[in-house]
Protein backbone atom coordinates (compact mmCIF):
# COMPACT_ATOMS: atom_id res chain seq x y z
CA UNK A 1 0.00 0.00 0.00
CA UNK A 2 0.92 3.64 -0.76
CA UNK A 3 1.73 5.91 2.55
CA UNK A 4 1.56 9.58 2.41
CA UNK A 5 3.31 11.72 5.36
CA UNK A 6 1.86 15.06 5.96
CA UNK A 7 3.72 17.79 8.34
CA UNK A 8 2.34 20.90 8.93
CA UNK A 9 3.10 24.38 10.04
CA UNK A 10 1.63 27.28 11.93
CA UNK A 11 -2.02 28.06 11.89
CA UNK A 12 -5.37 25.80 12.47
CA UNK A 13 -6.30 26.61 8.98
CA UNK A 14 -3.10 24.77 8.03
CA UNK A 15 -3.97 21.87 10.44
CA UNK A 16 -7.46 21.49 8.43
CA UNK A 17 -5.78 21.56 5.30
CA UNK A 18 -3.62 19.03 6.36
CA UNK A 19 -5.89 16.66 7.03
CA UNK A 20 -8.02 17.38 4.13
CA UNK A 21 -4.65 16.62 1.92
CA UNK A 22 -4.84 13.35 3.89
CA UNK A 23 -8.37 12.66 2.69
CA UNK A 24 -7.90 13.54 -0.73
CA UNK A 25 -5.22 10.89 -1.10
CA UNK A 26 -6.44 8.56 1.32
CA UNK A 27 -9.55 8.75 -1.29
CA UNK A 28 -6.48 7.63 -3.52
CA UNK A 29 -5.17 4.38 -1.67
CA UNK A 30 -2.75 6.49 0.04
CA UNK A 31 -2.48 5.19 3.91
CA UNK A 32 -1.03 8.02 6.60
CA UNK A 33 2.22 7.39 8.40
CA UNK A 34 3.94 8.75 10.61
CA UNK A 35 7.51 7.90 9.54
CA UNK A 36 8.74 10.44 6.65
CA UNK A 37 11.38 7.09 5.88
CA UNK A 38 8.66 5.11 4.66
CA UNK A 39 6.43 7.59 3.14
CA UNK A 40 5.55 7.69 -0.82
CA UNK A 41 4.40 10.88 -0.81
CA UNK A 42 5.95 14.03 1.61
CA UNK A 43 3.91 16.91 1.75
CA UNK A 44 5.05 20.07 3.79
CA UNK A 45 2.29 22.33 4.75
CA UNK A 46 3.46 25.62 5.08
CA UNK A 47 3.24 28.61 6.56
CA UNK A 48 4.57 32.64 5.47
CA UNK A 49 3.39 34.51 8.42
CA UNK A 50 6.75 34.53 10.05
CA UNK A 51 10.06 34.53 8.11
CA UNK A 52 11.47 31.47 10.39
CA UNK A 53 8.43 29.57 9.66
CA UNK A 54 9.44 29.72 5.57
CA UNK A 55 13.08 29.03 6.53
CA UNK A 56 12.17 25.98 8.32
CA UNK A 57 10.46 24.50 5.51
CA UNK A 58 13.81 25.01 3.31
CA UNK A 59 15.87 23.34 5.77
CA UNK A 60 13.51 20.51 6.07
CA UNK A 61 13.61 20.06 2.06
CA UNK A 62 17.13 19.84 2.12
CA UNK A 63 16.71 16.31 4.78
CA UNK A 64 14.55 15.29 2.19
CA UNK A 65 16.55 15.54 -0.47
CA UNK A 66 18.98 13.68 1.27
CA UNK A 67 16.12 10.72 2.02
CA UNK A 68 14.71 11.01 -2.10
CA UNK A 69 18.08 10.27 -2.65
CA UNK A 70 18.81 6.97 -0.33
CA UNK A 71 15.25 5.78 -1.48
CA UNK A 72 16.14 6.27 -4.83
CA UNK A 73 18.73 3.99 -4.65
CA UNK A 74 16.89 1.36 -2.95
CA UNK A 75 14.29 1.20 -5.43
CA UNK A 76 11.34 3.09 -3.88
CA UNK A 77 10.03 6.75 -5.69
CA UNK A 78 9.16 9.48 -3.49
CA UNK A 79 7.49 12.63 -4.31
CA UNK A 80 7.85 15.78 -2.78
CA UNK A 81 5.50 18.29 -2.30
CA UNK A 82 5.43 21.57 -0.82
CA UNK A 83 2.02 23.23 -0.49
CA UNK A 84 0.15 26.21 1.66
CA UNK A 85 1.55 29.95 1.77
CA UNK A 86 4.75 29.45 1.47
CA UNK A 87 4.21 27.74 -1.70
CA UNK A 88 1.88 30.09 -3.08
CA UNK A 89 4.40 33.13 -2.48
CA UNK A 90 7.35 31.67 -3.78
CA UNK A 91 6.43 28.92 -6.09
CA UNK A 92 9.41 29.70 -8.41
CA UNK A 93 12.29 30.22 -5.81
CA UNK A 94 11.22 26.97 -4.11
CA UNK A 95 11.77 25.27 -7.32
CA UNK A 96 15.08 27.25 -7.90
CA UNK A 97 16.38 26.11 -4.14
CA UNK A 98 15.39 23.08 -3.75
CA UNK A 99 15.57 21.08 -6.48
CA UNK A 100 14.01 17.78 -5.10
CA UNK A 101 10.61 19.29 -4.98
CA UNK A 102 8.46 17.29 -7.47
CA UNK A 103 4.91 19.62 -6.40
CA UNK A 104 4.32 22.96 -5.53
CA UNK A 105 1.04 23.60 -4.69
CA UNK A 106 -1.16 26.68 -3.00
CA UNK A 107 -3.65 26.19 -0.79
CA UNK A 108 -6.78 26.88 -2.67
CA UNK A 109 -6.09 23.68 -5.15
CA UNK A 110 -4.80 21.22 -2.48
CA UNK A 111 -8.14 19.52 -3.77
CA UNK A 112 -5.98 19.01 -7.32
CA UNK A 113 -3.46 16.81 -5.97
CA UNK A 114 -3.99 13.29 -7.33
CA UNK A 115 -3.89 15.12 -10.86
CA UNK A 116 -0.56 16.91 -9.67
CA UNK A 117 1.38 14.11 -8.71
CA UNK A 118 0.06 12.38 -12.45
CA UNK A 119 1.78 15.19 -14.10
CA UNK A 120 5.10 15.10 -11.89
CA UNK A 121 6.32 12.22 -13.61
CA UNK A 122 6.90 14.04 -16.15
CA UNK A 123 8.34 16.91 -15.25
CA UNK A 124 8.12 19.48 -11.94
CA UNK A 125 4.69 20.89 -11.14
CA UNK A 126 3.74 24.18 -10.00
CA UNK A 127 0.14 25.54 -9.51
CA UNK A 128 -0.44 28.61 -7.42
CA UNK A 129 -3.51 29.51 -9.26
CA UNK A 130 -6.41 30.97 -7.40
CA UNK A 131 -9.31 28.68 -9.26
CA UNK A 132 -12.63 29.39 -10.29
CA UNK A 133 -14.16 26.09 -8.98
CA UNK A 134 -14.34 25.84 -5.20
CA UNK A 135 -11.85 23.40 -3.52
CA UNK A 136 -14.81 22.56 -0.82
CA UNK A 137 -17.05 21.17 -4.11
CA UNK A 138 -14.20 18.87 -4.75
CA UNK A 139 -13.01 17.17 -1.55
CA UNK A 140 -14.19 13.76 -0.66
CA UNK A 141 -16.32 12.97 2.90
CA UNK A 142 -14.20 14.34 5.61
CA UNK A 143 -12.76 11.52 8.28
CA UNK A 144 -11.81 12.59 11.65
CA UNK A 145 -10.48 10.54 14.46
CA UNK A 146 -10.81 12.63 17.62
CA UNK A 147 -13.41 14.27 19.71
CA UNK A 148 -12.84 17.90 18.66
CA UNK A 149 -12.34 19.15 15.27
CA UNK A 150 -11.71 21.95 13.22
CA UNK A 151 -13.81 23.26 10.12
CA UNK A 152 -13.10 26.16 7.64
CA UNK A 153 -15.87 28.27 7.23
CA UNK A 154 -14.31 31.23 5.49
CA UNK A 155 -10.37 31.88 3.65
CA UNK A 156 -9.01 34.82 2.62
CA UNK A 157 -8.51 38.29 4.20
CA UNK A 158 -9.93 41.48 3.02
CA UNK A 159 -8.03 43.88 5.56
CA UNK A 160 -4.37 44.27 4.26
CA UNK A 161 -2.53 44.99 7.22
CA UNK A 162 0.78 46.03 6.44
CA UNK A 163 2.16 42.91 8.65
CA UNK A 164 0.51 40.16 6.69
CA UNK A 165 0.55 37.81 3.64
CA UNK A 166 -2.55 36.54 3.94
CA UNK A 167 -4.37 38.93 1.52
CA UNK A 168 -1.32 37.69 -1.20
CA UNK A 169 -1.09 33.59 -0.13
CA UNK A 170 -5.05 33.25 0.92
CA UNK A 171 -6.86 36.01 -1.54
CA UNK A 172 -9.90 37.76 -1.08
CA UNK A 173 -12.38 36.95 1.97
CA UNK A 174 -14.65 34.04 0.68
CA UNK A 175 -17.64 31.96 2.65
CA UNK A 176 -18.91 28.36 2.36
CA UNK A 177 -22.02 28.55 2.34
CA UNK A 178 -24.20 27.63 5.07
CA UNK A 179 -25.50 24.22 4.13
CA UNK A 180 -22.12 23.12 2.99
CA UNK A 181 -20.77 23.95 6.69
CA UNK A 182 -23.53 22.47 8.42
CA UNK A 183 -23.12 19.23 6.24
CA UNK A 184 -19.60 18.34 7.27
CA UNK A 185 -20.28 19.47 10.48
CA UNK A 186 -23.32 16.78 10.48
CA UNK A 187 -20.92 14.44 9.33
CA UNK A 188 -18.12 15.06 12.03
CA UNK A 189 -20.90 14.74 14.83
CA UNK A 190 -21.48 11.39 13.43
CA UNK A 191 -18.10 10.26 13.76
CA UNK A 192 -18.12 11.54 17.17
CA UNK A 193 -16.71 15.00 17.12
CA UNK A 194 -18.10 16.66 20.41
CA UNK A 195 -16.81 20.38 20.02
CA UNK A 196 -15.97 22.19 16.62
CA UNK A 197 -13.86 24.95 16.14
CA UNK A 198 -15.23 27.69 13.02
CA UNK A 199 -11.67 28.74 11.51
CA UNK A 200 -10.85 31.08 8.92
CA UNK A 201 -8.16 33.89 8.66
CA UNK A 202 -11.10 36.17 9.50
CA UNK A 203 -13.39 34.36 10.28
CA UNK A 204 -16.03 37.16 11.49
CA UNK A 205 -16.27 38.41 8.89
CA UNK A 206 -18.60 35.60 7.35
CA UNK A 207 -20.87 35.71 5.25
CA UNK A 208 -22.03 32.62 3.58
CA UNK A 209 -25.69 31.75 1.52
CA UNK A 210 -27.72 31.29 3.69
CA UNK A 211 -30.26 28.06 3.95
CA UNK A 212 -32.91 30.01 2.68
CA UNK A 213 -30.78 31.98 0.19
CA UNK A 214 -31.91 35.50 1.28
CA UNK A 215 -29.05 37.72 2.48
CA UNK A 216 -25.65 36.70 3.29
CA UNK A 217 -25.60 34.56 6.74
CA UNK A 218 -23.73 35.94 9.32
CA UNK A 219 -21.29 33.93 11.38
CA UNK A 220 -23.94 34.40 14.61
CA UNK A 221 -26.50 32.70 12.19
CA UNK A 222 -24.22 29.87 11.17
CA UNK A 223 -22.87 29.15 14.64
CA UNK A 224 -26.91 29.05 15.64
CA UNK A 225 -27.09 26.20 13.00
CA UNK A 226 -24.11 24.54 14.06
CA UNK A 227 -25.31 24.60 17.35
CA UNK A 228 -28.27 22.91 16.43
CA UNK A 229 -26.82 19.68 15.19
CA UNK A 230 -26.85 16.87 17.77
CA UNK A 231 -24.02 15.55 19.39
CA UNK A 232 -22.27 19.34 18.76
CA UNK A 233 -21.61 20.15 22.44
CA UNK A 234 -19.17 22.96 22.33
CA UNK A 235 -18.56 25.69 19.36
CA UNK A 236 -15.20 28.04 19.22
CA UNK A 237 -14.43 30.25 16.33
CA UNK A 238 -10.93 31.48 15.64
CA UNK A 239 -9.34 34.25 14.48
CA UNK A 240 -10.74 37.21 14.82
CA UNK A 241 -10.63 40.83 13.58
CA UNK A 242 -11.64 43.78 16.05
CA UNK A 243 -13.40 45.56 13.20
CA UNK A 244 -15.93 42.67 12.82
CA UNK A 245 -17.15 42.01 16.20
CA UNK A 246 -20.68 42.92 15.41
CA UNK A 247 -23.23 43.35 17.97
CA UNK A 248 -24.99 40.29 17.22
CA UNK A 249 -22.06 38.05 17.09
CA UNK A 250 -21.62 39.90 21.33
CA UNK A 251 -24.64 38.35 22.10
CA UNK A 252 -24.39 35.02 20.69
CA UNK A 253 -22.11 34.51 23.89
CA UNK A 254 -24.90 35.56 26.15
CA UNK A 255 -27.64 34.00 24.09
CA UNK A 256 -26.12 30.52 22.80
CA UNK A 257 -25.36 27.61 25.53
CA UNK A 258 -23.12 25.64 23.31
CA UNK A 259 -20.84 28.97 21.84
CA UNK A 260 -17.54 28.47 24.79
CA UNK A 261 -16.65 31.88 26.98
CA UNK A 262 -13.35 31.70 24.84
CA UNK A 263 -12.37 34.68 22.76
CA UNK A 264 -9.55 34.93 20.87
CA UNK A 265 -9.29 38.52 19.93
CA UNK A 266 -6.09 39.93 17.93
CA UNK A 267 -5.45 43.72 19.03
CA UNK A 268 -1.50 43.75 17.53
CA UNK A 269 -0.52 46.81 19.76
CA UNK A 270 -1.45 49.01 22.14
CA UNK A 271 -0.32 52.25 20.58
CA UNK A 272 -2.66 54.18 17.83
CA UNK A 273 0.41 55.22 15.77
CA UNK A 274 1.60 51.84 15.49
CA UNK A 275 -1.80 50.32 14.52
CA UNK A 276 -2.33 52.94 12.01
CA UNK A 277 0.74 52.50 10.59
CA UNK A 278 0.01 48.60 10.38
CA UNK A 279 -3.74 49.59 8.85
CA UNK A 280 -5.32 47.92 11.53
CA UNK A 281 -8.52 50.53 11.41
CA UNK A 282 -8.87 50.63 14.74
CA UNK A 283 -7.62 52.07 18.46
CA UNK A 284 -6.31 51.11 21.16
CA UNK A 285 -9.69 52.77 23.06
CA UNK A 286 -11.19 51.36 20.43
CA UNK A 287 -10.09 47.77 21.13
CA UNK A 288 -11.00 48.80 25.16
CA UNK A 289 -14.36 49.63 24.75
CA UNK A 290 -15.30 46.34 22.75
CA UNK A 291 -14.18 44.51 25.00
CA UNK A 292 -16.15 46.39 27.81
CA UNK A 293 -18.95 45.57 25.58
CA UNK A 294 -18.16 41.72 25.13
CA UNK A 295 -17.48 40.97 28.98
CA UNK A 296 -20.62 42.85 29.69
CA UNK A 297 -22.48 40.10 27.55
CA UNK A 298 -20.90 37.47 28.81
CA UNK A 299 -18.74 38.39 32.22
CA UNK A 300 -16.88 34.99 32.68
CA UNK A 301 -15.30 35.20 29.04
CA UNK A 302 -11.53 34.32 28.68
CA UNK A 303 -9.06 36.53 26.51
CA UNK A 304 -6.89 35.29 23.92
CA UNK A 305 -4.77 37.84 21.79
CA UNK A 306 -1.77 38.43 19.54
CA UNK A 307 0.44 41.20 19.53
CA UNK A 308 3.88 42.38 17.84
CA UNK A 309 6.86 44.01 19.27
CA UNK A 310 9.27 45.90 17.37
CA UNK A 311 7.30 46.44 14.42
CA UNK A 312 9.19 49.09 11.94
CA UNK A 313 9.35 52.85 13.90
CA UNK A 314 7.85 51.43 17.42
CA UNK A 315 9.29 53.72 20.25
CA UNK A 316 9.85 52.54 23.68
CA UNK A 317 7.03 54.96 24.72
CA UNK A 318 4.92 53.51 22.03
CA UNK A 319 5.90 49.94 23.49
CA UNK A 320 4.95 50.99 26.79
CA UNK A 321 0.93 51.80 25.23
CA UNK A 322 0.67 48.11 24.43
CA UNK A 323 1.89 46.64 28.15
CA UNK A 324 -0.48 49.30 29.49
CA UNK A 325 -3.04 47.57 27.33
CA UNK A 326 -2.05 44.15 28.04
CA UNK A 327 -2.46 44.94 32.02
CA UNK A 328 -5.64 47.22 31.87
CA UNK A 329 -7.10 44.58 29.91
CA UNK A 330 -5.47 40.97 31.05
CA UNK A 331 -5.62 38.26 29.41
CA UNK A 332 -5.91 34.42 29.69
CA UNK A 333 -3.58 33.52 27.22
CA UNK A 334 -1.77 35.15 24.24
CA UNK A 335 0.84 35.17 21.43
CA UNK A 336 3.44 37.67 21.14
CA UNK A 337 6.16 37.68 18.13
CA UNK A 338 9.27 40.05 17.15
CA UNK A 339 7.91 41.61 13.95
CA UNK A 340 9.42 39.98 11.16
CA UNK A 341 9.47 41.63 7.46
CA UNK A 342 7.81 39.51 4.92
CA UNK A 343 8.23 40.29 1.00
CA UNK A 344 5.77 42.10 -1.06
CA UNK A 345 4.18 43.70 2.24
CA UNK A 346 4.04 47.23 2.74
CA UNK A 347 5.58 46.87 5.87
CA UNK A 348 9.28 45.39 4.75
CA UNK A 349 9.61 48.13 2.46
CA UNK A 350 9.87 50.43 5.50
CA UNK A 351 13.89 51.43 6.51
CA UNK A 352 13.29 52.61 10.14
CA UNK A 353 13.49 49.04 11.57
CA UNK A 354 13.57 48.34 14.97
CA UNK A 355 17.07 46.60 15.98
CA UNK A 356 16.85 43.48 16.64
CA UNK A 357 18.74 43.66 20.55
CA UNK A 358 15.75 45.70 21.24
CA UNK A 359 12.78 43.58 19.77
CA UNK A 360 14.08 40.98 21.94
CA UNK A 361 14.16 42.65 25.02
CA UNK A 362 10.90 44.10 24.45
CA UNK A 363 9.12 40.92 23.74
CA UNK A 364 10.95 39.28 26.90
CA UNK A 365 9.46 42.02 28.89
CA UNK A 366 5.25 41.53 26.94
CA UNK A 367 6.02 37.02 27.83
CA UNK A 368 6.86 38.35 31.25
CA UNK A 369 3.40 39.93 32.46
CA UNK A 370 1.32 37.95 29.62
CA UNK A 371 2.89 34.57 31.23
CA UNK A 372 2.23 36.11 34.36
CA UNK A 373 -1.24 36.85 33.73
CA UNK A 374 -1.52 33.65 32.26
CA UNK A 375 -0.44 32.04 35.59
CA UNK A 376 -2.70 34.03 37.34
CA UNK A 377 -5.75 33.02 36.00
CA UNK A 378 -5.06 29.15 35.80
CA UNK A 379 -4.02 29.36 39.57
CA UNK A 380 -7.92 31.07 40.30
CA UNK A 381 -9.08 27.87 38.82
CA UNK A 382 -7.54 25.93 42.08
CA UNK A 383 -10.57 24.55 44.19
CA UNK A 384 -13.61 25.47 40.98
CA UNK A 385 -15.80 22.94 39.79
CA UNK A 386 -15.72 22.91 35.94
CA UNK A 387 -17.01 20.63 33.00
CA UNK A 388 -14.15 19.23 31.17
CA UNK A 389 -14.82 17.50 27.34
CA UNK A 390 -12.37 14.84 27.52
CA UNK A 391 -10.97 14.34 24.62
CA UNK A 392 -8.42 11.74 25.23
CA UNK A 393 -6.00 9.88 27.93
CA UNK A 394 -3.35 11.42 29.70
CA UNK A 395 0.00 11.13 30.23
CA UNK A 396 0.31 8.59 32.64
CA UNK A 397 -1.89 5.21 33.26
CA UNK A 398 -5.52 5.71 34.15
CA UNK A 399 -5.30 9.64 33.21
CA UNK A 400 -7.52 11.32 30.69
CA UNK A 401 -7.04 14.82 29.29
CA UNK A 402 -9.56 17.51 28.42
CA UNK A 403 -10.36 21.07 28.23
CA UNK A 404 -12.58 23.43 30.25
CA UNK A 405 -15.04 25.94 28.27
CA UNK A 406 -12.33 28.31 29.03
CA UNK A 407 -9.49 26.00 26.89
CA UNK A 408 -8.04 25.00 29.69
CA UNK A 409 -6.15 21.99 29.54
CA UNK A 410 -7.08 19.81 32.42
CA UNK A 411 -5.56 16.13 33.59
CA UNK A 412 -7.20 13.96 36.27
CA UNK A 413 -7.78 10.14 37.09
CA UNK A 414 -10.60 8.69 34.98
CA UNK A 415 -11.38 5.69 32.84
CA UNK A 416 -10.82 5.52 29.04
CA UNK A 417 -14.72 5.14 28.66
CA UNK A 418 -15.05 9.14 29.51
CA UNK A 419 -13.32 10.39 26.32
CA UNK A 420 -15.91 12.01 24.33
CA UNK A 421 -17.97 12.80 27.55
CA UNK A 422 -18.20 15.77 29.16
CA UNK A 423 -17.42 15.74 32.81
CA UNK A 424 -17.59 17.68 36.10
CA UNK A 425 -14.35 17.76 37.65
CA UNK A 426 -12.44 19.98 41.09
CA UNK A 427 -9.96 21.38 39.97
CA UNK A 428 -6.83 20.44 42.99
CA UNK A 429 -3.70 22.12 41.62
CA UNK A 430 -2.81 24.40 38.64
CA UNK A 431 0.75 23.72 36.70
CA UNK A 432 2.83 25.42 34.55
CA UNK A 433 0.42 24.45 31.50
CA UNK A 434 -2.08 22.98 32.55
CA UNK A 435 -4.75 22.03 35.56
CA UNK A 436 -4.83 19.19 37.54
CA UNK A 437 -7.91 17.59 39.18
CA UNK A 438 -10.50 14.74 40.32
CA UNK A 439 -13.92 14.01 39.09
CA UNK A 440 -16.62 15.42 40.87
CA UNK A 441 -19.65 12.93 42.14
CA UNK A 442 -21.62 14.01 39.47
CA UNK A 443 -21.61 14.15 35.48
CA UNK A 444 -22.46 17.13 33.81
CA UNK A 445 -25.07 16.37 30.74
CA UNK A 446 -22.76 13.99 28.28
Amino acid sequence: MKKAFVRSYGCQMNAYDAARMADVLGQQGYAATDSVEEADVVILNTCHIREKAAEKVYSELGRLRVLKGERKRAGQDTRIVVAGCVAQAEGAEILARAPAVDVVVGPQSYHRLPLLLDQSRAGRVVDTEFPAEDKFDHLPTRRSKGVSAFLTVQEGCDKFCAFCVVPYTRGAEVSRSVASVVAEARKLAEAGVRELTLIGQNVNAYHGESLTGGAAATLTDLIRAVAAIPGIARIRYTTSHPNDMGDDLIRAHAEIPGLMPYLHLPVQSGSDRVLAAMNRKHTGDQYRRLIERIRAARPDIALSSDFIVGFPGETDAEFEETMRLVAEIGFQSAFSFKYSPRPGTPAAAREDAVPESVKSERLAALQGLLDRQRHAYQNAAAGQVTDVLVEKTGRHPGQVAGKTPHMLAVQFDAPASTIGSIVAVRIVEAGTNSLFGEMAPQIAAA
